[in-house]
């Protein structure tokens, strides 16, 4: 069976009917209200211990996936597969994480006549092969970072080709993400012992022990393009992301504009980026990543098929709704878009909150949170899939939501992100909130002299402390504290006293309803 786009009167492709959402917490939440918003049913899919998850409460339609380990649910093709025939489906969204970056679940969708939102499955194993990738950029006129992206995986060769980069080097895994299967070697001594250890790593992590090498660039900036492609050959750029600050290779913070950026270095990285989705045919959002050095030299770093954690920053600045644009162009549209019209306007800024403790090497909190209340006000944004009395589990990521903020320049902005996080309440999980808020006022920071060695160079040791807990956090875990206290002394009372007017009430009724 083959997806066949139907087109109206007009000439205009009609939009899905029913999209399956294939994934949980914020990104499915996101992209559910984006669906319903354009009058698209919407399917979710939840583990047992998702079972009372926001997104399964506002979708159209839920259906349970049973254990809730990621290769029995989330991740499991089949179950996925079968689910979106079952509830006559039309499309299905991957969100990001999970099967997003699988090039076999966007084959099997295709396969069987369901649309999967987003590129290719051959676009999708190309760009997902980092060597395969630089390669193809490298023809395709993009700079790479000086390194080795052979076929000849011997140990032998992979040092005698190390030693003709020079040092400090990166090993880094072939299929790797998230610093798996990553290594600096900062001397030739080193070398064998980091090859032998990243493959290791790399076969335990993603089944392939390939590995590339690549010149390292002493605290560089990690930078990325947004793209938007259709499926007429119309490709644009909508600006950069700075996402230099990380943790364990991880984003945590990103803005945008960055700070670095100037008018002819963004002019040069945007036509890059379009080329790079160009050279492999790249269709609907993508994000083509750089690394840039002190003297602000770029270098294709690798292309993430699929809709990016920090997509809203992109939406604040240039009003442009990312995920609604993913599905008209699913469905077949043409982009309306032209690269000369698109404008970016003030600045945005995006902090992930996390269920995590930073001054214990960032390890994940699990536990029910008794309370959540983030904060309101103009251009305060917050993508959350939490709710007061959820409960996080080990077995998925733990970004509980995403805060951002816009405002007309970067110190506006800034102080309104401090302001925001300040008010962000969490209870019953540690939170990283803290630790951003501590991140943000940092001297260096503001003056925007960051990299992706920011954390480490200024935070290694980090502590929370009295005075770095959000205000808000504070009253509320003594409302909180006290509210309880009164009512087990009530109960205690209630309990106690044979003759309490509690004993005698019924049902109270305000306004009419009863209580």
């Amino acid at each position: 069976m083959l997806f066949l786009k139907k087109e109206n009167q007009s000439g205009v492709n009609d939009l899905f009917k029913k999209v399956l959402v294939a994934n949980r917490g914020e990104i499915a939440v996101r992209i559910i209200k984006a669906c319903q918003e354009m009058g698209i049913k919407t399917v979710a899919i939840y583990s047992d211990v998702d079972k009372d998850a926001t997104h399964v409460q506002i979708a159209d339609e839920s259906i349970n996936l049973g254990d809730p380990t990621p290769i029995e649910s989330y991740l499991n093709i089949p179950k996925i597969i079968k689910i979106a025939e079952g509830t006559g489906s039309e499309a299905i969204h991957p969100g990001y994480g999970f099967l997003a970056e699988n090039p076999d679940f966007a084959k099997s969708c295709k396969d069987i006549g369901i649309k999967f939102i987003g590129p290719d499955s051959k676009v999708i194993s190309l760009m997902g092969d980092k060597i395969a990738a630089k390669t193809t950029m490298e023809k395709a006129g993009l700079p790479v970072i000086p390194g080795y992206h052979g076929l000849k995986q011997n140990t032998d060769t992979l040092i005698r080709e190390g030693k003709k980069i020079g040092f400090p080097l990166l090993v880094k895994a072939t299929a790797g993400g998230g610093g798996k299967g990553m290594r600096i070697v900062y001397s030739e001594d080193l070398l064998e012992q980091s090859i032998e250890g990243a493959k290791r790593e790399s076969k335990s992590a993603f089944g392939d022990d390939s590995v590339f090498l690549e010149k390292y660039i002493d605290k560089p900036r990690h930078i990325e393009f947004q793209i938007l492609a259709d499926e007429h050959d119309n490709v644009i750029h909508l600006f950069e992301r700075e996402c230099s600050i990380q943790r364990r290779h991880q984003k945590i913070i990103e803005e945008t504009p960055s700070p670095v950026m100037t008018l002819e270095l963004r002019k040069k990285m945007g036509h890059a980026a379009v080329a790079a989705a160009k050279a492999v045919g790249y269709t609907n959002a993508g994000t083509v990543e750089f690394m840039i050095d002190k003297d602000l030299n770029f270098y294709f770093m690798e292309m993430n098929t699929r809709l990016q954690v920090e997509h809203p920053i992109t939406e604040a600045t240039t009003g442009i709704d990312l995920a609604k644009w993913q599905l008209r162009i699913a469905s077949g549209e043409k982009l309306t878009l032209k690269q000369s019209e698109i404008i970016q306007r003030g600045h945005a800024i995006e902090c992930r909150i996390y269920a995590e403790d930073p001054a214990n090497g960032f390890l994940p909190s699990t536990g029910t949170i008794s309370k959540v209340d983030p904060p309101k006000g103009p251009n305060i944004r917050d993508d959350s899939g939490i709710f007061s009395g959820i409960k996080i589990t080990p077995y998925y990521d733990p970004l509980l939501s995403k805060l951002v903020v816009y405002a007309e320049n970067r110190e506006e902005c800034l102080n309104k992100m401090k302001w925001a996080l300040s008010h962000y309440v969490v209870l019953g999980v540690t939170t990283n909130i803290s630790f951003l808020s501590e991140v943000l006022k940092h001297d260096e920071f503001r003056k925007g002299n960051i990299s992706t060695h920011f954390i480490d160079d200024y935070f290694k040791d980090w502590t929370i402390t009295k005075d770095g807990l959000p205000i808000d956090a504070i009253i509320s875990l003594a409302v909180y504290d006290s509210i309880h206290t009164k009512r087990e002394e009530i109960v205690r009372y209630k309990e106690a006293d044979p003759h309490s007017p509690w004993k005698h009430f019924g049902r109270w009724r305000v306004g009419g309803r009863g209580i």
